[in-house]
Order: structure tokens, then C-alpha cells, then sequence
């Protein structure tokens, strides 16, 4: 019996340990920016901006000028399409820290989405600039479509080209390639580039929808209301859905 009081009593004194190590735990994760900002980019992950963006204002009301909560700020405020609010933060963000390469990619596509063309184009390029960034294909795309919208195609073709060449895995680059290409009347070409899109990224339903408008401008019409058939079940766009019953609708008469 007083052996089992015993380990009775151990067991409780380990509960009230573990109990009290855990709330000590607790207590300094609350105290570090660090973790704060880290449960924001969970949340923000997980589209629950509002709930991302309190904790990135704790990790900056422990550490001021904390840069990847200024950053995390400024993608949170994208994503609810508040673009100015954003801007300030990647600003704000690059000047405690000019190093920070990934925010002068994201002030970029901000620029880019508010007019800032000239703007846009100069934080791409400081991407180029950082030997070490890792996701140079990211800032290679972006000013692929910054040309595209200015109707540049064969400079962002080139734009484009290099962010497959810097991650041949790289689905959305085949993917503007292709676009690109059919803005240049080389629908063979893009043909080929949504299918290397496709062969990446399957299940792209946007991907499918830009090869079978391809291949019906180039005259495969079987190929082509066969895809449209296909992503029709699955398409929740009604503006997509609409374009793909018009597409149907001409194959069908033809």
C-alpha cells in the first residue's frame, strides 16, 4: 500500500511539473516576437488574415521595427486588397531592413497592381541583385507580366523563359509562356507551353482552360471540346463556364 502511495505521489508531483513547465512554456512564447510572428504566418497560411495580422502587431508591440512582421503586414493587407496599406508596410519593412530580399518582390507586384510601372520594374531587378535569393523565378515571372501588360511580348518572353530556366518546375512561367506566345501567333509554340504547364500542375483547371482556347484557334477542335468538356464539371468561375459553353457551342456546329 505505501509503495502505491508512493508512486502516487510521484505521478501527481510529475503532472504538477510538467503542468508548471508547460505554463512557463506558455508564458514565454507569449514574450517572444519571434513565435508571434511565426502564429501569424501560420495563420496567413491558412487565409485567416485577420487573425494573422493580430499576432504580427504582437510580435511588432515586443520587437519594433521587427522586419519580417512589417513584411508579414504587408502581405496580410494584400490579401484584403488593401494595396496602399500594404505599400506602406514593404516600405516600411525595407527600410529597417534593404537586404530583405523577398519584400522587394512583393513591394513589386504591390507597385505593379497600383500603376507604379517604373516602380515595379526597380524592385524586380534588386532581386536580380541578391546572389543568395533562392526564388529568383518568382521575380523573373513578375516582370514577365509587368512586359506583358505594356504588350512588351518579346521581352517578357524573355522574362518568362528565364524563370522556367531558373526552376524547370515551374509551372505558371510554361503557363505565361504560352500566353505569350499566342499573343505573338505562335500557337504551336503555346500549345506546347500549357501542355509543359500541364504536365507540372494537372489539376490547373486555368491551365487547361488556356489550352483548349490554343488548340481551337488552331483548328484541333476535337482535342479542344474534349478539355472544355472535362474542366466544364469542375469550373465555379460563371464567367469561365460561360465562355466554355460559347466555345462547345460553336465546335458543336461545326
Amino acid at each position: 500500500m505505501r509503495i502505491k502511495i508512493i508512486n502516487i505521489m510521484v505521478i501527481c508531483l510529475s503532472l504538477v511539473f510538467c503542468a508548471s513547465a508547460q505554463k512557463k512554456l506558455e508564458d514565454q512564447r507569449v514574450e517572444d516576437p519571434v513565435h508571434q510572428y511565426n502564429m501569424g504566418l501560420f495563420y496567413l497560411n491558412n487565409n485567416q488574415v485577420e487573425e494573422a495580422v493580430k499576432y504580427f502587431n504582437k510580435a511588432l508591440t515586443l520587437k519594433p521595427n521587427y522586419d519580417l512582421a512589417l513584411c508579414g503586414l504587408g502581405l496580410a493587407n494584400s490579401m484584403k486588397g488593401d494595396l496602399r496599406e500594404s505599400m506602406k508596410y514593404f516600405q516600411k519593412c525595407l527600410q529597417v531592413n534593404p537586404a530583405l530580399t523577398e519584400a522587394h518582390n512583393y513591394l513589386g507586384v504591390v507597385y505593379q497592381e497600383m500603376g507604379f510601372i517604373d516602380k515595379a520594374e526597380e524592385e524586380f531587378k534588386k532581386v536580380f541583385l541578391d546572389k543568395n535569393y533562392h526564388s529568383k523565378e518568382l521575380a523573373f515571372y513578375n516582370l514577365s507580366r509587368l512586359y506583358f501588360s505594356q504588350e512588351r511580348f518579346k521581352k517578357a518572353l524573355d522574362y518568362a523563359q528565364l524563370s522556367t530556366k531558373e526552376n524547370i518546375r515551374f509551372a505558371m512561367g510554361y503557363n505565361l509562356q504560352g500566353l505569350i506566345h499566342e499573343r505573338l501567333e505562335n500557337l504551336p509554340q503555346a500549345i506546347k507551353s500549357y501542355e509543359r504547364a500541364l504536365g507540372i500542375a494537372k489539376n490547373e483547371v486555368n491551365f487547361s482552360y488556356n489550352l483548349a482556347i490554343a488548340l481551337f484557334k488552331n483548328g484541333e477542335f476535337t482535342r479542344a471540346k474534349d478539355i472544355f468538356e472535362k474542366i466544364s464539371l469542375t469550373v465555379t468561375d460563371p464567367d469561365m463556364r460561360e465562355k466554355i459553353n460559347q466555345y462547345l457551342n460553336v465546335i458543336n456546329k461545326k
